[in-house]
């Protein structure tokens, strides 16, 4: 059934996006290239939004393939969508406006925040997920009592804004959040041996649903990828971004493996990470830099390197960090 909802969301997100690149076109839904960075200046009026495709094919799909009785999952793709809102509203204004900047900072933070809180009051009183924590290379788990809320809280906030970054370069974000699910797939059948054998049925149902969610968006960013790899006809835009950023998030605090995130999604947390590394030395030494420029992909960009190199080096980091994990997390 997994193998079906993965091509079933493949063909539907293929056709979808082939209808929707002519009409962007026509709409002239083109984006806006920051000027610095130069490498990007032949990018200028890609259309952008491409997101659309990959969050209806989830969506629609999900309502089939996966059962919307277990409450983690319905919120699960509700918050996806809603975060995908919030981009779509950025985007909007962007193309609306003829600028880079959409909604501002502060804006965008406001309701991701108010989204954030509502999901964590609802981890906080799930049964299935409640304030427990599963540790990486152990079969243990932790209590961490009310401090799953402002936890769960960061990791919304932290998943959407890296992911947001790392979707600098043709493909980087689609490839990356293919290999982070993929590898979020081979963990969590494991977590579903174990689940069984202590006789967790609920926990057991719960989490099948997510590997299914994570079929279908791994079918729905192949196809998108095709569009999107170098050089890219489409970008996913905010709208896909901020919505894969919130799978991600979802996927591992609806089964309880949020400590997994820092590993598996390394590379996402590489872009963050350069960014603020870059504008606190900025600042402390007045002028000077870390990186030829941040997030770290512009800074191999800098150095030379092709697109296509760099998502081969995320995509390559993605996997081996998981195949870590499989190795030696028993």
């Amino acid at each position: 059934m997994q193998a079906i909802a993965f091509l079933t969301a493949f063909a539907f997100c293929l056709l979808l996006t082939g209808m929707l690149l002519p009409l962007l076109k026509k709409l002239k839904a083109g984006q806006e290239i920051l000027e610095y960075v130069t490498e990007h200046s032949g990018k200028q009026g890609t259309p952008t939004m491409g997101g659309i495709a990959f969050i209806l094919t989830v969506a629609l799909l999900s309502s089939v393939f996966c059962s919307w009785s277990n409450r983690a999952t319905a919120v699960a793709v509700a918050v996806f969508v809603a975060y995908g809102v919030v981009g779509f509203l950025d985007d909007f204004i962007k193309i609306r406006y003829k600028r880079n900047m959409g909604l501002h900072a502060y804006q965008k933070i406001l309701v991701q925040l108010a989204i954030a809180l509502l999901v964590a009051f609802f981890v906080r009183g799930e049964v299935s997920v409640g304030d427990k924590l599963r540790i990486p290379f152990t079969e243990k788990t932790i209590a961490i009592g009310l401090w799953i809320v402002p936890l769960t809280v960061f990791i919304y906030l932290a998943c959407t804004n890296s992911v947001n970054l790392t979707d600098g370069i043709d493909g980087l974000a689609t490839s990356t959040t293919i290999c982070f699910l993929a590898g979020m797939i081979a963990l969590l059948n494991r977590e579903l041996r174990l689940l069984e054998s202590v006789g967790d049925t609920y926990g057991y149902r719960q989490t099948r649903d997510i590997i299914t969610l994570c079929y279908l968006c791994c079918g729905a960013l192949v196809a998108f990828l095709l569009f999107n790899a170098n050089d890219a006809k489409l970008f996913m835009g905010d709208t896909g971004s901020l919505a894969l950023g919130a799978m991600v998030a979802c996927v591992a605090i609806f089964t309880r493996m949020s400590l997994f995130i820092p590993i598996v999604g390394l590379m996402f947390v590489a872009s963050s990470v350069s960014v603020i590394m870059q504008v606190v030395y900025f600042k402390i030494t007045k002028g000077k830099r870390i990186f030829l420029m941040a997030p770290f992909h512009h800074h191999l960009q800098k150095k030379k390197w092709s697109e296509t190199r760099i998502c081969v080096l995320y995509s390559s980091i993605t996997i081996c960090a998981t195949f870590i994990l499989l190795c030696f997390g028993e």
